[in-house]
């Protein structure tokens, strides 16, 4: 069955989002020290489950499905990475305690505990014009999500 060019363009959307954001959010961790809270993993799982699916559609019948699967887990990182901004601006408390210990690796433990940094889900590791990285999260996810959904009306309605 062949797509027609809406949803292969949501398919490569479907495909690209999630790559780009998981690939800023290992650079941010690895390039420059912003290690991740809880609710930032939380925001991680989505994504790799739609590049998954996003990649299904290019091989496995029905793509369209795929597809929308894919645009489904990219909505739900975004609807995860709201809930954490939220937390980090106050608006509502979190569900859990949500701290991390980040880094470690050195081969004692008790110097890896004493020297690494708790990294907190209400303290913003990094803004850009008072947007933390999960309100970016947040605004790209829905983007490419709703996108990837009017393509896909796009193609049935063609």
């Amino acid at each position: 069955m062949f797509l027609t060019q809406h949803a292969r363009l949501a398919r490569l959307l479907a495909l690209a989002v999630p790559a780009a954001l998981l690939g800023g959010a290992y650079l941010s961790e690895y390039g420059f020290g912003l290690y991740p809270c809880e609710m930032c993993w939380w925001q991680r799982w989505p994504h790799f489950a739609a590049g998954g699916l996003a990649l299904l559609a290019y091989t496995v019948t029905p793509r369209r499905l795929w597809i929308w699967l894919a645009a489904l887990a990219i909505a739900l990182s975004g609807a995860i990475g709201l809930f954490h901004a939220g937390v980090e601006y106050g608006w509502w408390p979190g569900i859990t305690s949500c701290a991390v210990i980040a880094g470690g690796g050195s081969g004692n433990a008790l110097e890896d505990i004493m020297n690494t940094p708790l990294v907190r889900c209400d303290e913003p590791a990094w803004t850009l014009a008072g947007i933390s990285l999960a309100g970016y999260n947040f605004l790209v996810s829905s983007a490419a999500a709703l996108a990837i959904s009017v393509l896909m009306v796009k193609d049935r309605n063609a």
